[in-house]
Order: C-alpha cells, then sequence, then structure tokens
C-alpha cells in the first residue's frame, strides 16, 4: 500500500501533508496516480462520501492556486491537461459501449442497486 496524500488537522490548527510518492525520483508515478485516480473516481462509489471528499480536493486546490505564483498559467495548465483527460475518457467509453459493454453513472451519494456487483 502506498499513501498518495495523507492530510491531517491537529487540535491546534496545523494541517500536515504526507505522501509516499517522490515525483522527483520517479515521474511516471504521478500520471499512474492520475490515471488511476480517474478510473476510481468514474468507476466507484467512496462509500456515500464523495460529497465531502469532492469538496475537500477541491479546497486543497483552491488553497494550492492561491499561493501560486502564476494562478492564470496554473489554471490554463489544469483546463488543458483535465479536458485532455476528458476526451480520453470520453473515447474509452464510446470505445467500450461500441463493443457491447454498458456504462451506467451514479451521481454523488447514489448507490447502485443491492443486486448490482
Amino acid at each position: 500500500m502506498k499513501k498518495i496524500l495523507e492530510v491531517v488537522r491537529y487540535g491546534n490548527g496545523d494541517i500536515i501533508f504526507k505522501t509516499d510518492v517522490d515525483p522527483l525520483k520517479n515521474p511516471d508515478e504521478v500520471y499512474n496516480v492520475l490515471i488511476q485516480t480517474t478510473l476510481s473516481m468514474a468507476t466507484k462509489l467512496w462509500g456515500g462520501n464523495e460529497q465531502a471528499v469532492l469538496a475537500m480536493i477541491r479546497v486543497l486546490a483552491i488553497a494550492d492556486l492561491s499561493l501560486s505564483v502564476n494562478r492564470k498559467e496554473m489554471i490554463n495548465w489544469l483546463d488543458r491537461e483535465s479536458s485532455n483527460l476528458y476526451k480520453a475518457f470520453q473515447d474509452a467509453n464510446a470505445a467500450f459501449q461500441k463493443d457491447g459493454g454498458k456504462v451506467m453513472i451514479f451521481g454523488p451519494g447514489v448507490m447502485p442497486p443491492k443486486t448490482m456487483s
């Protein structure tokens, strides 16, 4: 098991970040985490706490952007990269469906029927 990101807030308000990923030693690991995270977010329900998880991810992104040296450049980069990944994901979904696969989308907090595995 590898810790992608742990964020802990202590009683005194200190927030500590920990990770087992070292992008300087293994740059491919960052890309692997991106793909695995996207697939996980697209194919698994997180026990009904999706809204809370997404809210905290977005809080971290906003905090990061607020300290960015060049916010507009970072926002443009995030927009461009997420758009490319979105397109690739949509193309993969279309190919999957064309081959007879079935895609079911559940909104945040919506659990699939108990008969589904």
